[in-house]
């Protein structure tokens, strides 16, 4: 080998041990600068910029733990990098703090500018609330829901305290972003403003998905029918059938041969756990099984029903199986919002396929009943063991030659 490829050989080797040992030296230094940034002590920070003095999340840092120079610790977090806007947002609310509110305005359109997320939308939202200046308020507000976050409640809660106004706040700032009409509609719900949810669920019926926002608007409903909100609930239901969200007869009770499995709310069959009694839907309507340890008075099953004042027939159709006449199994009609009683069936016991009719009556006033089957223990008889099907219940306009059987 000649000495000149030899010197080259040297070289190169001698470069490559050089630029390892570059390497390690500054993971090192990277390392050390790292631990001490972590100690999170002014000192520490101050000494790990000695370090590495190009990073700017450690002059931003060293900011919050030494507020005497935190602006010229920002200024210099934005110097080193233009589009860090949480170094520009920070620096504004110093500015802010300190009268320079022009200053401040100022650097937070700059983090808006090299920053389009919902950070500085939202900050520039706030600004302008703290300034009273609500046109920009509501412009930047909206501009915070055209990128929105996983969790928006704190932009919902800051609308509310400028106008708590719940279609106000929907038609200034909800997008046709379903993510958006969501979380609006969750913070509605958990502020306890129920009545309110009626002008923003159709917009999610509209702009959603079945698959994933179904479940919200069906707790809606019943969140309404907890809070006696009947006009707003049954609009809301219909809306959801119309749009063939849901599944629902035309038939009063809806489902009335228990042939689906029902959807969890109100205008459906409820079928509540009991120990010592099992019910399922199916192809030859509702079963139940009573083992003879279920309670002494429970619902079977029960399903709310909008009905316009006028008298009607429930009809049901059943049979039963080792359960005796006059045991307490028996249909309820009850006002739905002072749960009184309007009308009971005889008892259920027939071995063969039977339909019972009760008539009662729905007053004015009442826009919702109760369709219950409730088993009672009446004195003196065991609890039953044994096995109920209802093939159907139907209610229909009153016929007044059917037998009735109803509570004055």
């Amino acid at each position: 080998m000649s000495l000149l490829r030899k010197s080259s050989v040297i070289a190169l080797r001698a470069a490559l041990v050089c630029g390892c040992l570059a390497g390690i030296w500054w993971s090192a230094k990277t390392a050390r600068a790292d631990s001490l940034f972590r100690q999170d002590t002014p000192e520490a920070v101050g000494e790990a910029i000695r370090l590495l003095p190009d990073e700017p999340a450690y002059y931003m840092r060293l900011a919050l733990l030494d507020g005497g120079r935190a602006r010229q610790f920002l200024e210099t977090a934005t110097q080193l990098d233009r589009y860090n806007a949480p170094a520009f947002i920070e620096l504004a609310l110093r500015l802010e703090a300190d009268g320079d509110q022009a200053g401040s305005e100022a650097l937070l359109l700059d983090a808006f500018d090299v920053d389009r997320t919902y950070l500085p939308r939202w900050s520039l939202a706030n600004f302008y609330l703290r300034r009273n200046d609500m046109p920009h308020f509501w412009f930047w507000a909206k501009k915070a829901a055209e990128m929105p976050p996983e969790d928006m409640s704190a932009l919902f809660q800051l609308c509310w305290r400028v106008n708590p106004d719940a279609e106000a706040i929907a038609s200034s700032v909800l997008t046709d972003d379903p993510a958006t009409i969501r979380q609006y509609l969750r913070f509605l719900l958990n502020k306890g403003e129920v009545r309110s949810v009626s002008a923003v669920a159709p917009r999610l019926i509209a702009r959603g998905k079945v698959e994933t926002d179904r479940p919200l608007l069906l707790a809606t409903v019943n969140r309404l029918l907890a809070e006696g909100d009947a006009v707003s609930a049954t609009t809301l239901w219909r809306n959801l059938i119309a749009r063939h969200w849901v599944v629902a007869d035309e038939t009063t009770p809806n489902n009335d041969t228990f042939s689906r499995p029902p959807l969890p709310v109100g205008f459906d069959w409820d079928l509540p756990s009991r120990e010592g009694l099992r019910s399922w839907p199916g192809p030859s309507g509702l079963e139940v099984e009573f083992s003879g340890s279920e309670p002494e008075d429970c619902e079977v099953t029960e399903q709310i029903v909008p009905l316009t004042p006028g008298d009607y027939d429930l009809l049901s159709s059943y049979t039963t199986t080792d359960i005796a006449p006059g045991t307490g199994l028996r249909w309820q009609i009850l006002d739905d919002r002072s749960k009184t009683l309007l009308a009971a069936s005889t008892d259920l016991s027939s071995p063969t396929l039977r339909t019972v009719s009760t008539a009662f009556t729905v007053p004015p006033a009442m826009p919702l009943i109760r369709l219950r089957l409730r088993y009672q223990r009446a004195v003196g008889t065991p609890r039953i063991s044994g096995m109920l099907v209802v093939l159907s219940a139907v209610i229909r306009q009153h016929n007044p030659n059917r037998q009735v059987h109803s509570f004055s």
